[in-house]
């Protein structure tokens, strides 16, 4: 399936330098309608208000983290959807596990670039079948 660069995209995060970082990124990439909002609870109120094509949002923030703003994400009908990659420093077992049981499309541990973005982007993109296709195409690991 072809990404749509023409999406609009949130970015949520509590540091500004790391929206200016990811907004940089998505640019490079080519999204060219890429909004934020400095923690769960205003990109909460911005999804009521408009239909995201994508969200990307910190792990870490106060005082809505954006777990927090993932489960209200998938408990919402309206918001259901949307596809939502969480981002952190911390790579830790049990929070990927957390965030995967919550309902997240995707995971990136910090720092990162524009090709792992690409990469987790596209993966959340993918239809089934391409995912598929993928997984028969890649060797297994050795024993």
């Amino acid at each position: 399936m072809a990404i749509d660069y023409s999406m609009p995209v949130l970015i949520v995060d509590d540091y500004n330098t790391m929206i200016r970082i990811i907004r940089n990124l998505l640019k490079q990439l080519g999204f060219v309608d890429i909004h934020d909002a400095s923690d769960g609870s205003a990109a909460l109120a911005k999804m009521h208000e408009r239909k995201f094509g994508l969200v990307i949002s910190d792990w870490n923030m106060e005082p809505m983290t954006g777990y927090a703003l993932l489960q209200e994400v998938r408990s919402d009908p309206a918001l259901a959807d949307t596809p939502f990659i969480m981002v952190t420093a911390e790579s830790k077992t049990e929070n990927v596990i957390a965030a995967r049981k919550a309902g997240v499309s995707n995971y990136i541990v910090k720092p990162f670039n524009a090709q792992t973005l690409q990469s987790k982007i596209e993966a959340v993109f993918r239809t089934p079948e391409e995912a598929a296709a993928m997984a028969a195409a890649t060797p297994a690991p050795a024993a």
